[in-house]
Formats: C-alpha cells, structure tokens, sequence
C-alpha cells in the first residue's frame, strides 16, 4: 500500500482512490454466493457439482451465472479437460487467491460477530436472509 495513502478513519472514506477501490472489490465479490463460492474453491479447484452441492439452495441458473462472472472478473479459471464425459473444474486465479487473506478477515469478524449474537448463528448457517 502506497504510504501516501491516508490510515486513520476519518480520512479514509475521503479519499477518492480508496473509496473507488472498496467499491470495485465490492462489486467483484458481491452477492450472496460469491464468498461462499470462494471459500469453496481456496483449498482445491471444484467441478460444477461439488461446488453445487456444497452451496446448499443455490440453482445451477444461479451457479452458473456467478462462475461466468467470476471468471470475467478473472477471479477465477475455468479449464475443460478433453475427456468423455467432458471434465470442467474451477479454480482460483493468482489473483483470486490473493483474497484469500480478505476472506479470512471476513470470517473472523463473522466469529466475533456471532459470538456476540449466538441467536443469528443459527437462521445464518441454514441459509436464510
């Protein structure tokens, strides 16, 4: 981080280039599944059905569709092996790893989170909004 870049609270959100840059990882990992599919995919690449099956309620529309912006976004890679049936799995690009970090930071907050309110664990971990 360039050091030019204002570190307190007050400053932070005045500056241009990091509100623009909040809102630009914001908006790559956006939505109800992006994390969770991110979260699937750090420690290995994933089929399709892995991925569907371990993202309870999730549609194959849905999964699609997010996969599709996902690797538009060049989070992610999706690689075809030339196999019968064909074989596609879904893996973490370079720089789709380098959220691991922030993935991590999310999930301590949500422990200290949920720590503090153990009464959403429970309608969270189901899947409800």
């Amino acid at each position: 981080m360039p050091t030019d870049l204002p570190l307190t609270y007050e400053t932070f959100w005045q500056d241009e280039r990091l509100t623009c840059a909040v809102a630009a990882t914001l908006r790559v990992i956006a939505g109800r599944w992006k994390v969770l599919i991110l979260r699937e995919l750090l420690p290995t690449p994933q089929r399709f059905n892995q991925l569907q099956r371990a993202l309870v309620g999730i549609s194959s529309k849905v999964l699609a569709e997010q996969l599709r912006q996902m690797e538009q976004d060049g989070i992610i890679h999706r690689q075809e092996f030339a196999e019968l049936p064909l074989r596609v799995e879904y893996a973490l690009t370079p720089l789709g790893q380098q959220l691991h970090p922030v993935l991590h930071h999310l999930h301590q907050w949500g422990h200290a989170y949920l720590t503090l309110h153990p009464d959403r664990s429970e309608q969270w971990v189901a899947g409800d909004d």
